[in-house]
């Protein structure tokens, strides 16, 4: 960061059942370059996909400076928690803000002593990410990288 310059402020927002559609779109915008590399890029069916799993109770807007800049879904499993999706629009990748939102859900597992789970795409660069933040990769599936983050107090 700049000097001079103050670091954005991040907070998240419940979702709704309306914003269904608007996450959809970031989360396209966002995967696309990783999904077209694989030649698996299929708006339709990633919109189809996401639709019938959201749940608007576990699914919070990533708002940057008042600015809706993407979504976490974190789901409650019988093992821990879920990261089920994390996204940020391009415009807003690569400057620190991923870093802060994992940050801030890990702290809120860690202090309700909760292990997480993750799955990436293979070859994207979340998996690096992932792994800066203390996953371990467990398995490699079809087309994902598979990580846990153990529990901690």
């Amino acid at each position: 960061m700049e000097a001079g310059l103050s670091a954005p402020v991040v907070s998240f927002e419940p979702a709704v059942a309306t914003d269904g559609d608007a996450l959809v779109a970031i989360r396209i915008a966002a995967m696309r370059e990783s999904l077209e590399r694989l030649g698996r890029f299929d708006p339709q069916r990633a919109r189809e996909r996401f639709l019938s799993a959201f749940d608007p109770a576990c699914t919070r807007h990533i708002v940057v400076d008042g600015r809706r800049a993407g979504f976490v879904v974190v789901r409650e499993r019988d093992d821990g928690l879920l990261l089920d999706h994390l996204y940020l629009l391009p415009a807003e990748q690569g400057r620190g803000l991923g870093a802060e939102v994992m940050a801030r859900l890990l702290a809120e597992a860690d202090a309700r002593g909760l292990a997480m789970r993750v799955g990436a795409l293979r070859g994207s660069a979340a998996n690096r990410f992932y792994e800066r933040h203390g996953f371990v990769h467990e398995r490699t599936s079809d087309w994902d990288e598979h990580y846990l983050r153990p529990a901690r107090r």
